[in-house]
C-alpha cells in the first residue's frame, strides 16, 4: 500500500504483528473455507448426499484464494460471500455443487468471527498474565520501601511503592478474571439456517433432529467448542459482542489508571517510565523526559473505552431475528478494539519492565512530608500521656497552619518545633522525633503485598504456559 493511501495507526505503528496477522482478510477467508470443509464433511458423514473425495477435494484447497476471482465476482454479485463461494468452486470444481450446503451467509461470517475473538483472546489473556507477572515481581521487589500516600493528590498517610503497585495488580487480575469468564461462555453459532429455527437441515435430514444436533457437534469439535448456542436467530446473540467489548474496556480502563498514575509519579520524579539514551523527550526543550509510552497508553485506552459502546448500541438494535445495520460496525470496531487493547497491553509490559524507582528522590517527599502526615500519630500518643483531644487537636491544627503558609513564602518550616514548643501538647521534640521513622507509618503494607501476591501464584505460574504458545509471536524486543 503506497503513502497516498491511509492506513490505520493499529496496523502501521501499535499492535502486534500475530493480533494483525489473526485480523488479515487472509485468515478471515481461510476460516470460512475451513468452516465449509467441516459442514462438507459433517454431512457426509450424516448421511448426505457428499462424496468423501468432495470433501477432501475441499481441504485441498483451503489456503490458495484467489482474491482477484472473488473480488470480480463480488463487483458482480454486490455479496462478498456468495463471491468466494464461487471463488471455492472454481478451485474446487468437482466439489462446487456441495460448497455451503443448507448453510446461511452466518454461517461463514459468525462462526469465522468467533474463532478469530476467540483466539484473539487467548492472546491478550497471554499479554494480560505477563503484565500480572511482571507487576507481582515489582510489588514484592518494594514492598518495604515507604513513599507518600496521595488522596485527593494531597500527601496522605504514606504507603509503600509495592503497595501502590498492588492497586494497579489487583485491577489487571480482576481484568483477567472476567476475561476467562468471557471466554469460558464463547459458543459458535453452528449451522442454524435463516431464522435459527435449523428448518432446511431438517429438510435435508428428513425431519431427524438428532442429525442436526451431531452435525453442529461435529462442526463445533473440529473448531475446539463446546456446543453452540441454545438459541439464536440467523446471527449468534449480539450481546455476545458487547460482553466481549466490555471486557476490552475493563482492561483499558486499568491500564488507564496504571499509566495515568505513573504520569502524575513521574512529575514528582519519584517514578519514571522507561527512557532511552538516544530518545529526544521534546523537539524544542531538549531537558524534557516525557511519559510518552503512558500517554499512549492512556491515549489508546480512552479509544477502546469509547469504541466498546458500538457494540452496547449494536446489541440493543437488532430486530427481530436479523438485521444488517451490524455488519459494516462489526467489521471495524470488534478487530479495532482487539488490536488496541493488543498494543495497550504490549505498553504496559515495556513501562513495567523499566520502571526506574529513584530512591532518595522518594525519600526525601517522604521525609518532607512526614511531620504533617504523622500529626494523628502524634496527637493519639498526645493524649496518651493524658492530654485533652480537642486542644491537643486545635494545637496540631493552628501550627501546621502556620507551616503551610511559610511554606507558601518559599521558608522552611519546623513543625515539631512548634508543637514541643506548646507544653500543654506534652511531648519534646526528640520524642516526637522519635514517632516520626517512614516504616512506623505504612501499616501492613508490606503483609498486604506479599499475601496477595502469593495468592496469585497460580496465574503467575499459566504465564509459562502460554508463553509456551506465544512467546515466539510476542515480539518483545519491538520498539514500543
Amino acid at each position: 500500500m503506497g503513502k497516498d493511501v491511509y492506513e490505520s495507526p493499529l496496523a502501521s505503528r501499535y499492535a502486534s504483528k500475530y493480533m494483525l496477522r489473526l485480523f488479515s482478510a487472509d485468515t478471515r477467508y481461510t476460516t470460512w473455507r475451513r468452516l465449509w470443509v467441516a459442514l462438507a464433511r459433517a454431512e457426509h458423514a450424516l448421511g448426505l448426499p457428499v462424496t468423501e473425495e468432495q470433501v477432501m477435494e475441499l481441504e485441498e484447497h483451503v489456503s490458495d484464494i484467489d482474491y482477484e476471482e472473488a473480488e470480480k465476482r463480488e463487483k458482480e454479485v454486490r455479496h462478498d460471500v456468495m463471491a468466494h463461494i464461487y471463488a471455492f468452486g472454481k478451485a474446487a470444481p468437482g466439489a462446487a455443487g456441495i460448497i455451503h450446503l443448507g448453510a446461511t451467509s452466518c454461517y461463514v461470517t459468525d462462526n469465522a468471527d468467533i474463532i478469530i475473538y476467540r483466539d484473539a483472546m487467548k492472546y491478550i489473556r497471554y499479554e494480560l498474565t505477563g503484565v500480572i507477572k511482571m507487576l507481582a515481581d515489582f510489588s514484592l521487589r518494594y514492598k518495604d520501601m515507604p513513599t507518600p500516600g496521595y488522596t485527593h493528590y494531597q500527601p496522605a498517610q504514606p504507603v509503600t511503592v509495592g503497595k501502590r503497585a498492588t492497586l494497579w495488580l489487583q485491577d489487571f487480575v480482576t481484568d483477567l478474571e472476567e476475561l476467562e469468564f468471557t471466554m469460558g461462555r464463547l459458543k459458535m453459532l453452528g449451522c442454524r439456517g435463516t431464522t435459527g429455527t435449523e428448518a432446511s437441515f431438517m429438510e435435508l435430514f428428513g425431519g431427524d433432529g438428532a442429525k442436526v444436533d451431531t452435525m453442529n457437534a461435529m462442526i463445533c469439535g473440529e473448531f475446539g467448542f463446546d456446543g453452540v448456542f441454545d438459541v439464536c436467530g440467523q446471527t449468534y446473540p449480539r450481546k455476545t459482542d458487547s460482553l466481549i467489548m466490555n471486557t476490552l474496556s475493563g482492561i483499558a480502563q486499568s491500564a488507564y489508571k496504571f499509566a495515568n498514575d505513573i504520569r502524575l509519579l513521574q512529575h514528582d520524579r519519584q517514578i519514571e517510565e522507561p527512557f532511552e539514551d538516544s530518545q529526544i523527550g521534546s523537539s524544542a526543550m531538549a531537558y524534557k523526559r516525557n511519559p510518552v509510552r503512558c500517554e499512549r497508553i492512556c491515549s489508546l485506552a480512552r479509544y477502546i473505552v469509547s469504541d466498546a459502546m458500538n457494540a452496547q448500541a449494536t446489541a440493543s438494535a437488532q430486530w427481530l431475528e436479523r438485521t444488517l445495520d451490524d455488519s459494516a460496525n462489526r467489521r471495524i470496531s470488534l478487530p479495532e478494539a482487539f488490536l488496541c487493547a493488543d498494543a495497550v497491553l504490549r505498553l504496559v509490559m515495556s513501562v513495567t519492565g523499566g520502571l526506574k524507582v529513584n530512591e532518595k528522590i522518594i525519600a526525601k517527599a517522604v521525609t518532607e512530608h512526614m511531620p504533617f502526615i504523622a500529626t494523628e500519630n502524634l496527637l493519639m500518643e498526645a493524649v496518651k500521656r493524658g492530654g485533652d483531644r480537642q486542644k491537643v487537636h486545635e494545637i496540631i491544627r493552628r501550627a501546621s497552619m502556620e507551616a503551610t503558609a511559610e511554606l507558601k513564602e518559599g521558608r522552611e518550616p519546623d513543625l515539631i518545633r512548634e508543637l514541643a514548643a506548646n507544653p500543654e501538647f506534652g511531648m519534646t521534640e526528640e520524642e516526637m522525633k522519635a514517632l516520626l521513622r517512614p516504616e512506623l507509618f505504612t501499616g501492613r503494607c508490606a503483609e498486604q503485598v506479599e499475601k496477595y501476591v502469593e495468592k496469585l501464584a497460580p496465574a503467575i505460574a499459566r504465564y509459562g504456559e502460554f508463553e509456551s504458545d506465544f512467546g515466539k509471536e510476542a515480539e518483545k524486543g519491538m520498539q514500543v
